[in-house]
């Protein structure tokens, strides 16, 4: 069975956004070590999965990315163009972007049918509402959880739709020169 890994951008006070969907609080001045890691992270993996609001930025960004060979960060938008998404949505009734799907049915159900397909694993972004629902329904295989050297004090979380306690095992913890610390964690499942 494939995995679904989480990768997300948090501050110290665990929020994704701020109330409106900020993100200026975030570090980009990523050191070469953060690269590599978020490098390999993302090469183990042959499939994105995004709720519909984080894909309209999302996809949209990384098609113009990959069609600047001079952007520093092209590569990656090769990476994330090439790859295929599913967006889950409710809303929208047909892909308005390449390569990818759209899920509409139950999310337990498309994430457990992806998971069951063959190849690498999968790799899940926002937004907050789309990874609440991963988190709540016990999803997610890993989490790789970036805490910005930053505090908003409100905003949007991805853990407080929890309808009960779930346990995680600690897998390892890299602090990174830029100031980021990955926080990487397995669902502990009895």
């Amino acid at each position: 069975m494939r995995k679904l890994k989480l990768q997300v951008q948090m501050t110290v006070d665990g929020f994704i956004a701020g109330p409106n969907g900020e993100m200026d609080w975030i570090t980009f001045n990523w050191d070469d070590e953060l690269k590599e890691y978020v490098t390999q992270l993302t090469e183990s993996m042959d499939l994105i999965v995004l709720g519909r609001k984080l894909a309209q930025g999302f996809i949209p960004h990384w098609t113009a990315v990959a069609e600047n060979p001079e952007h520093e960060e092209y590569l990656a938008g090769v990476k994330f163009t090439e790859t295929p998404k599913v967006v889950f949505t409710q809303t929208l009734d047909e892909s308005e972007w390449d390569n990818t799907v759209l899920a509409k049915g139950n999310l337990v159900e498309e994430i457990n049918k992806l998971k069951n397909q063959e190849g690498p694993d999968i790799i899940a972004y926002g937004g907050a509402n789309f990874v609440s629902n991963l988190i709540k329904y016990n999803l997610i295989d890993e989490y790789h959880l970036f805490i910005n050297p930053a505090a908003i004090g409100t905003g949007l979380a991805i853990f407080n739709e929890l309808g009960s306690k779930q346990k995680l095992s600690f897998v390892k913890s890299i602090p990174f020169e830029c100031g980021i610390v990955l926080l990487n964690y397995e669902p502990t499942r009895d």
